[in-house]
């Protein structure tokens, strides 16, 4: 079978070429996806499948050990330790259900008040944030394959490279059709691990055995040095490195991509991504979703722990159901996005806007609702379950939108906006924390939620005012003059 090398694809990237016009161009000649003219293997489980079967269950088990710490808490926490403030508002609490009145609640080791609770549950985030943008820049020297397999086996500091050494791999191994909905396969691997997390975690949250809640820790660490054994075998960083790809899909995917650089060691154009007010835009739209989603992964197990009154088993279940319906929706948008963007009814541009707008305002909205609906415990269930499923359009949305702008710099921006994104992690607990002051009330759980959906509405209006999908020129002149 034929295979494609760089050489044969640079003169149709090279025909199309144009005048460095304005970096802020919404599309261009090349953002118009057109298939390629070789066919792809026939092969039912390709080697890009099987990345993807790996990448989703390694993004599982990074949620998972993310948070579970969220649940573990409750457990943790000595609440007998800080009596409720007094208040005499009956409108600003909710009535324990019968079942909620018959649980005996254990009280855990730990005296923390709502602050110190935040500092921890944000804890996790300084070291990972550190390491977004080394991650994504040793991913673009060294392959992802490496820097995502051995991070996985630590965690904490060691977890902040997986999604931009990721990132950098897909810009390798995915052709530009496929991109919203493997992306979506891939990283919904995230609400995959939280939805298995959180019902687990409560389980061994409520056992006796080895003191019940660092069973959590132990369970999803192990899994994760399993996974790592799998990884290192089987994945490899390109299609051209790959040394049992079949030689059909090798050529579909450089055919479908365009050149790839093997030689990534050329420094990083610094000013001009300072400049590049396109990703200012994805960094913008991804701190806003990062707010409201921190404030739901982290603070709804206390939410409905204190104030709707659920025993921690009940409460782990019911907090991963929204990342149940956003997991099958961010599929399924997505695959939905890729047959527009087919037939072409989108150009990649208008899908972009389009689909994170839908991510960003319609959780918002259920967001909005569950502070209004009170103590209705079956409508806030569901305002957060429905809404919040549309939040996984976002695989459609802002996600592949740094290999839109520069596929060869992709992990390396995308380093630069998670690690914006994730400041969040450490400060929306914090900001909670303050917010709350020990006054677990109706009242100031509103004021949590007004906010998070504020800050995702207006940064998504930023987003879609200024984000682009046109490849910028100082990506395409140094990947194509790298080749030659």
């Amino acid at each position: 079978m034929a295979s494609v090398k760089n050489e044969d694809i640079q003169e149709d990237f090279t025909d199309h070429s144009e005048s460095e016009d304005s970096n802020f161009d919404d599309e261009d000649e090349l953002t118009r996806i057109v298939p390629p003219e070789i066919e792809d293997t026939r092969q039912c489980l390709k080697s890009r499948h099987i990345l993807g079967i790996l990448g989703f269950l390694g993004f599982a088990n990074v949620y998972a050990m993310r948070v579970n710490l969220s649940v573990a808490i409750v457990a943790m926490v000595n609440k007998t330790a800080f009596p409720d403030l007094p208040d005499n508002d009956t409108f600003n609490h909710c009535p324990q259900s019968p079942d909620s009145q018959n649980v005996t609640r254990k009280d855990g080791e730990f005296v923390w008040d709502e602050a110190t609770q935040g500092i921890v549950l944000g804890s996790f985030f300084y070291g990972y944030v550190l390491t977004q943008i080394p991650g994504g820049r040793f991913a673009e020297l060294f392959g992802g394959k490496l820097v995502f397999g051995i991070v996985r086996v630590l965690e904490g500091m060691g977890e902040g490279v997986t999604f931009p050494s990721m990132h950098a791999m897909l810009a390798r191994w995915v052709p530009p059709l496929e991109r919203s909905k493997f992306a979506a396969y891939v990283y919904a691997g995230a609400n995959f691990g939280t939805v298995v997390s959180l019902p687990v975690s409560g389980w061994l949250c409520s056992l006796d055995f080895l003191g019940g809640w660092p069973l959590a820790f132990y369970l999803f660490g192990i899994l994760g040095i399993v996974w790592f054994v799998f990884w290192i075998i089987l994945i490899y960083d390109s299609p051209t490195s790959h040394p049992r790809i079949c030689r059909q899909e090798q050529a579909y995917i450089l055919a479908s991509i365009g050149p790839q650089d093997e030689d990534e060691k050329s420094s990083i154009p610094w000013f001009s991504l300072l400049k590049c007010l396109p990703l200012w835009a994805i960094l913008v739209t991804q701190c806003g979703q990062s707010w409201a989603f921190y404030t739901q992964l982290t603070e709804l197990p206390t939410y409905m722990s204190e104030i709707l009154h659920f025993d921690i088993q009940a409460n782990a279940i019911l907090s991963a159901v929204p990342y149940l319906t956003s997991w099958i929706c961010g599929i399924l948008v997505s695959i939905f996005a890729d047959w527009l963007l087919s037939k072409g009814y989108l150009t990649l541009s208008l899908s972009y806007k389009i689909f994170n707008s839908i991510a960003s305002i319609v959780p918002s909205l259920g967001l909005l609702g569950v502070a209004w609906l009170g103590c209705d415990r079956l409508a806030v269930q569901l305002m957060l379950a429905i809404p919040g499923a549309f939040a996984g359009a976002v695989y459609a949305g802002n996600q592949m939108n740094h290999i839109a702008l520069s596929p060869k710099y992709a992990g390396t921006m995308y380093g630069i906006t998670n690690a914006a994104a994730n400041m969040c992690g450490f400060l929306a607990p914090y900001v909670i924390g303050v917010i709350i002051q020990g006054r677990e009330t109706l009242g100031q759980w509103r004021m949590v939620f007004y906010l998070a959906a504020g800050i995702n509405i207006g940064t998504n209006l930023f987003y879609v005012a200024f984000s682009s999908a046109r490849e910028q020129p100082w990506s395409r002149s140094q990947r194509l003059s790298s080749i030659n």
